[in-house]
């Protein structure tokens, strides 16, 4: 269990945090800045009728001689920049906000000032235009100052003004050769910025037209860009660990494990104890000549003695001539993301690498999706397929700019990844259509048969090969990213049409590997 660090690196005393407000949600910290900017709005729209109180006069007063006739512009800005606040995009919200009522106000002076005359803007608006006009003449200082008033807006919401068509293919051409065009793919990229996402991305944007479940058309980007610069998401957005683990009496319950197995004529030398955030792992080397099966054959009894259900024997541990007998704690505690993105180990692996959460003695797990190379998530329901699917997505955002990684989303269920349908790493949006999936994976096989004919041409053996070649020669536009493809309930699509699923996912996971191509299915 990794201990709360302050802001500047130093370790909180006794594990607390470092001051009360950084568990607070970035959404949190926004609104409640958004109800003082609206509070102090109201007040300054009550000093300006004589509402306030002597406080108020005051207040009038100093609004007068520094803003002039234009005082009135102050709540305003307040009020502007509490809504930019609450609806603001982008990941420095209060940095927009404040440079942009800032703009806001400047502007709405000068403007006033050059419009009514001398000083009615106050002294801000008199400093802000009379350069202007002795440099231009009034239209263009009336053009310049209403140019920063709308650009001001911009900048406090974060919202661009431009809009572009996404290119589509309609169901009238070709399934095969023209729903997911590869050729047309490997020149796509982000175009405008998302304006709304479950993660923030600051380097690359892109905005997709959207379409509804019955829509036969697929959106495709068309234009190609590359940046070799990318920044993540913030870790702020994600949730720090939680809780604290509670296993109980340790010594009192080695004790309970070992008398229980000497009741049954086993002797143990009880080992090291493993705290982890959700079970508590005791480790026991048997004496010589114990077989490890009839500790195997006590779990229940175990159970029993240690009043803990489930538990589990692990025997041998891995890479140990110990047996782990694992206990779930009273208490457990949520391993947030967020401790988990910010290791270094994290940040200096391969970029397919995703986070699994941590093992029984408190050590993140990580694996390497290139390595696996595909994925089956599996259980019952409940069982937190799901979550793990979230975890490999974020876990895959914060490691990979669209340029090196782009995902396919299949969702039968459209209710789990819809979340991520404005993404800029998304090939197509989320697909729901059991008819539009069996499209997708076909076009992925083409995809792939496609791309080994790339590789064969350069005469390289697989994707890492190519695109370091590639960037060795600074022909960053012919950058092969890895595809992953992530379906959901794969089961709901098997029983559609199980010979088109059934081949396409075989033919995938037989060669995709080389060519950087990987199938997540849950």
């Amino acid at each position: 269990m990794s201990s709360r660090k302050k802001k500047n690196g130093k370790k909180a005393p006794n594990g607390a945090s470092a001051s009360w407000h950084d568990g607070l949600a970035a959404e949190t910290k926004h609104s409640i800045l958004a109800v003082v900017f609206f509070t102090i709005a109201f007040i300054l729209t009550l000093a300006a009728f004589d509402k306030a109180g002597p406080v108020g006069e005051l207040i009038q007063g100093g609004l007068l001689a520094v803003f002039g006739k234009g005082f009135f512009w102050t709540p305003l800005a307040f009020f502007f920049g509490g809504l930019s606040l609450i609806f603001g995009l982008g990941a420095n919200v209060v940095a927009t906000t404040v440079i942009g009522g800032a703009i806001f106000l400047v502007s709405a002076l000068g403007a006033m000032d050059i419009l009514m005359g001398k000083y009615a803007g106050g002294y801000i608006g008199f400093l802000v235009s009379y350069p202007f006009l002795k440099l231009f003449d009034f239209w263009v200082s009336i053009v310049v100052f209403a140019a920063l008033f709308i650009s001001s807006f911009l900048i406090m919401l974060n919202i661009s003004l431009k809009r572009r068509a996404a290119k589509k293919i309609t169901s009238d051409e070709s399934a095969d050769d023209e729903e997911y065009d590869g050729e047309n793919y490997e020149k796509t990229t982000p175009e405008e910025e998302i304006k709304k996402s479950p993660v923030s991305m600051p380097a690359v944007s892109s905005k997709r037209e959207k379409t509804t479940d019955d829509d036969d058309d697929i959106p495709i980007k068309t234009k190609k860009s590359f940046s070799l610069l990318y920044t993540p998401p913030s870790l702020d957005l994600l949730e720090d660990d939680k809780g604290t683990p509670s296993s109980g009496d340790v010594k009192a319950n080695s004790n309970v494990i070992k008398r229980t197995l000497q009741t049954f004529g086993i002797d143990v030398e009880m080992s090291e104890v493993n705290v982890g955030p959700s079970v508590t792992q005791y480790t026991l080397k048997p004496a010589e000549g114990i077989k490890l099966s009839r500790i195997l054959a006590l779990q229940s009894d175990l159970s029993l003695a240690l009043a803990a259900h489930p538990l589990r024997i692990e025997a041998p541990i891995p890479g140990k001539s110990l047996v782990g007998i694992e206990v779930p704690n009273r208490s457990i505690s949520l391993v947030g993301l967020r401790s988990l993105l910010s290791l270094s180990d994290f940040q200096n692996s391969y970029s397919l690498t995703v986070v699994f959460g941590r093992d029984v003695t408190g050590r993140p797990v990580f694996a390497d999706i290139a390595k696996m190379p595909h994925l089956l998530i599996a259980g019952a329901t409940g069982s937190g397929k799901s979550i793990t699917i979230h975890t490999l997505i974020v876990s895959l955002l914060y490691k990979n700019s669209p340029e090196f990684l782009r995902l396919l989303m299949i969702d039968p269920k459209r209710v789990e990844l819809s979340a991520y349908n404005e993404i800029p790493h998304l090939l197509t949006p989320v697909i729901v259509d059991a008819k539009k999936a069996i499209m997708a994976l076909r076009w992925a096989v083409k995809e792939m048969e496609r791309r080994y004919e790339v590789l064969s041409g350069v005469g390289v053996r697989d994707i890492a090969s190519y695109n370091n070649q590639m960037l060795k020669d600074k022909a960053h536009e012919n950058i092969m990213p890895n595809i992953v493809i992530i379906v959901d309930e794969l089961a709901d699509l098997m029983m559609s049409y199980p010979r088109e699923v059934e081949a396409s996912v075989v033919r995938l996971a037989q060669m995709s590997r080389a060519v950087g191509i990987h199938i997540v299915v849950s």
